[in-house]
């Protein structure tokens, strides 16, 4: 693996506001059940062993890269893999996603929460990370990755995914003290976990803040603001961080307060808009994925039309505005890709 190479690649010079040759691309859930590769390794391993199979999750992080052509790998794994070492009960139960058997109620439940030693409880994940670093060409970068504090906080408190997060955020309010341990714990176990996928081979992380656009402003500010800035300011120097949410456009210049050398916008934001209010930093983003469900020329169009928004500003990383959807069409996949890195002003 040439160390140049990869200092160079154009998803490594993005990050760092400079010039590219083209802009570089990536999918969020580019490895994943719209893959026939995928479905086929799915169709006999179950999800959660898959994740913890370190030479199945590489496989299937390395596939994506060469079937799409995409400017960077993303290490196969879930945000939620964390929680089982800490002390939760998870399970991935077919068509009803993740459930945690034993959600947080009380102060007690969050004390009896364990730290993580990531090389013992989650050594799949980092072996998974070196055995991709070592199968991937010289000049991909891979991808490690967490859930922001709030958006696993979020999931221990309602057992489960949530409409409205009506229980997170009665937690909130009703027990602030209970609420910032937990909190606590998890940006200190989270920046321990990033920087272990660091030193078993990844050149990037991302921190994914799903949810967290359910909330206000002000709850941002009280509530996650200050976890959020702890896990970032934990992270090995010289590693850029991405830092993504959904539904957050009320909340960029706090996500930007918090931290990232990449600020990750969802399709609800103007990319341009977005720099306008952010100042010189580097934006990922930010395609409808259900635009993928149109004739390519269309997608071409929309490529065309984000791309035009960055303006050739130096640091934009192309991406959708959240997770390919599971049935997207493969070939429509490749079609963007092959529009962002055809474009020329």
């Amino acid at each position: 693996m040439s160390h140049a190479s990869l200092h160079d690649s154009p998803l490594l010079r993005a990050c760092r506001r400079e010039p590219v040759p083209y802009t570089p691309v990536w999918l969020m859930r580019q490895a994943g059940r719209y893959m026939p590769e995928y479905r086929a390794i799915r169709a006999k391993v179950p999800f959660l062993e898959l994740c913890k199979t370190p030479d199945l999750a590489a496989e299937v992080t390395v596939t994506a890269v060469e079937r799409l052509g995409v400017d960077a790998a993303i290490i196969f794994a879930d945000i939620l893999l964390i929680l089982e070492p800490m002390g939760m009960q998870l399970e991935f139960s077919a068509g009803d996603g993740p459930v945690l058997h034993n959600p947080i109620r009380t102060l007690a439940d969050v004390q009896r929460l364990c730290d993580v030693e990531p090389a013992e409880s989650l050594g799949f994940v980092l072996q998974a990370v070196t055995t991709a670093r070592a199968a991937l060409p010289g000049h991909i970068p891979l991808i490690g990755f967490a859930g922001a504090p709030f958006t696993l906080a979020s999931y221990m408190i309602e057992g489960g995914g949530s409409r409205d997060y009506l229980r997170t955020k009665t937690f909130m309010y009703t027990q602030p003290d209970a609420w910032h341990a937990l909190m606590a714990c998890l940006s200190r176990n989270l920046a321990r976990y990033l920087n272990a996928q660091i030193a078993a081979g990844a050149q990037v992380v991302q921190v994914f803040d799903s949810w967290v656009g359910h909330l206000s402003p002000f709850d941002y500010r009280t509530f996650v603001l200050p976890h959020s800035q702890a896990v970032f300011a934990s992270l090995t120097p010289g590693t850029p961080a991405i830092h993504f949410g959904t539904s957050t456009g009320a909340l960029l210049e706090l996500m930007q307060e918090a931290g990232g050398d990449v600020i990750g916008v969802d399709f609800r934001v103007e990319l341009d808009h977005a720099w306008q209010r952010l100042g010189e930093v580097s934006i990922q983003g930010n395609l409808d994925p259900a635009v993928l469900y149109a004739p390519p020329g269309y997608v071409q169009q929309q490529v065309q039309r984000i791309l035009r928004q960055a303006a050739g500003r130096p640091g934009h990383i192309f991406n959708l505005g959240h997770g390919i959807l599971p049935t997207t069409p493969v070939d429509t996949v490749l079609a963007l890709v092959d529009a962002v890195h055809t474009y020329r002003a």
